[in-house]
């Protein structure tokens, strides 16, 4: 059956944790997008930085070595549907946390309608009333290639909302302190 892989942490924790932009930055993050806990945010800037990480040590290398690992990267991220045709490493320097929040399931899912906040859709897609390509994909944080995202159908009726219009939480904010 193959050696077992070891277990790794799929994020990096801030290092300044209570440092008061870094808190109402995730904060909003986590209003807008509907995430659960702050691990899903943290899960999805450690992916963005880790392919940021590639580009930087791709751009130490000498041209002819660095070709085919950069289309590698860069076809990588334009399946995943983070860059778009054309992007050049330099795009990949410039890839944020919201863009990989952007093509999770249940984002993607309120931005085409079938739910009216994100909070809905998350609920849709943990209770197995949404499919991609055929199949229930119950797990909200579940990043959707772009091959995929024509394919997303939803099993339950929800009011449509009016075109162009998407209903977006408001964003929560850190007290002030008094």
């Amino acid at each position: 059956m193959g050696d077992p892989k070891k277990p790794k942490k799929k994020y990096e924790r801030p290092r300044k944790p209570w440092d008061r932009r870094v808190l109402e930055e995730s904060t909003r993050l986590a209003g807008l997008y509907g995430l659960r806990n702050k691990r899903e945010l943290w899960r999805a800037a450690f992916i963005a930085r880790k392919y940021r990480r590639i580009a930087r040590k791709l751009l130490e290398l000498p041209k002819e070595q660095r070709a085919r690992a950069e289309r590698i990267i860069i076809g990588k991220l334009q399946r995943m549907g983070v860059l778009g045709e054309g992007a050049m490493l330099d795009d990949v320097l410039d890839l944020s946390t919201e863009n990989i929040l952007e093509r999770r399931l249940q984002t993607l899912v309120w931005r085409k309608g079938f739910a009216k906040t994100p909070y809905m859709a998350r609920q849709l897609i943990v209770h197995g009333k949404v499919r991609v390509a055929g199949r229930r994909i119950r797990q909200p944080g579940y990043l959707v290639p772009t091959e995929e995202e024509g394919l997303i159908e939803c099993l339950v009726e929800v009011e449509p909302q009016p075109e162009g219009k998407v209903e977006a939480p408001e964003p929560q904010t850190v007290k002030e302190a008094a």
